[in-house]
């Protein structure tokens, strides 16, 4: 995919007149591309945008669409949720796009947690994301696009991926097996983020400015999130349990006050328990990419040392609850 379609994009949206200054492609996305835009309209408005785009016929390749992504972000920002302001969303010479306003901060969650520039948002960001994800929970279920998977036992489908990588993991079946045997009571069913964690975040030194890459999102039990945004791989490095910035009691009071519902201790730790093996079966994943040829990527290859962190993990966590 070429510039001319970036280009293409900003002639739909704004006229043929408008100028395009400044265009940068963005690391990251096989399938998808994004780019950094600054636009001069014919007004004379200038515009800091983010583009996404879709590679011809690969829609759906991570996830939701585009078209559905913005629909779900533009329902976000009417609950409340710190989200990109969709500028347009539509289709240019059979490509998908979406086209974003840029918010300034850091995303990169060893800056977040080491920088002095976030010294003073560190401390705030567990409650914030607590209230972020209460938005989310309310949000429509209408806001998500069809899903023929809708309501899917997610234990049952994370065991099913492991079994067709065909690869031996005892401490995946075992924690498989606890799961199973512990499973807490399911809550309502609300909008799920899917990803909700530290590095889908942008940040600024006052905290949470916006939620990132909606892609997975999908109807489920809230605690997901929560759990997810425990995960410790997505706490780099720090002791504490929310996102490496924060505790379980400032996340859980934010969350309850901002009207989430009130949360079980231990269905949380049970998500949370998922949420460990679930990393766990994903880079398994990524590592069989490279080593089958699906994908040869010296990241994905090293994404494999992480599966027996996961596993350390898993233990610590079944033995603390046995």
């Amino acid at each position: 995919m070429s510039g001319d379609t970036v280009a293409a994009v900003v002639a739909e949206v704004f006229g043929p007149q408008a100028a395009l200054p400044h265009r940068v492609r963005l690391p990251g996305g096989a399938s998808r591309e994004t780019w950094a835009l600054d636009i001069a309209a014919p007004g004379g408005e200038r515009h800091e945008l983010v583009l996404r785009l879709d590679s011809p016929g690969g829609a759906g390749e991570a996830g939701t669409t585009l078209e559905a992504e913005a629909r779900l972000m533009r329902a976000a920002a009417g609950s409340g949720v710190p989200v990109p302001r969709i500028v347009a969303a539509g289709s240019v010479g059979g490509v998908p796009y979406v086209l974003m306003e840029r918010v300034d901060g850091e995303t990169i969650p060893r800056r977040i947690l080491r920088d002095d520039a976030y010294a003073a948002a560190r401390p705030l960001l567990a409650a914030q994301c607590g209230r972020a994800l209460a938005a989310v929970h309310r949000m429509p279920l209408s806001s998500l696009p069809p899903d023929p998977g809708a309501g899917a036992d997610p234990l049952a489908r994370w065991r099913d991926v492991l079994d067709l990588l065909g690869e031996p993991h005892p401490v995946f079946e075992l924690a498989l097996r606890r799961l199973a045997a512990s499973r807490p009571p399911a809550g309502p069913a609300a909008v799920v983020h899917g990803d909700f964690r530290n590095g889908n975040l942008i940040v600024g030194p006052e905290g949470v400015r916006a939620v990132l890459d909606w892609e997975l999102a999908h109807a489920g039990d809230p605690l997901e999130d929560l759990g997810w945004l425990c995960v410790k791989a997505w706490r780099f490095g720090s002791p504490l349990p929310v996102g490496g910035f924060g505790g379980y009691d400032e996340l859980i009071a934010a969350y309850e006050e901002a009207g989430g519902a009130k949360v079980d201790r231990d269905a949380l730790r049970w998500w949370e328990t998922f949420g460990v093996l679930k990393w766990g079966v994903i880079c398994v994943m990524q590592t069989m990419r490279h080593l089958r040829g699906g994908a040869r990527s010296v990241e994905l290859a090293a994404i494999g040392r992480r599966v027996c962190e996961t596993e350390w993990d898993l233990l610590r966590m079944l033995r603390e609850h046995t």
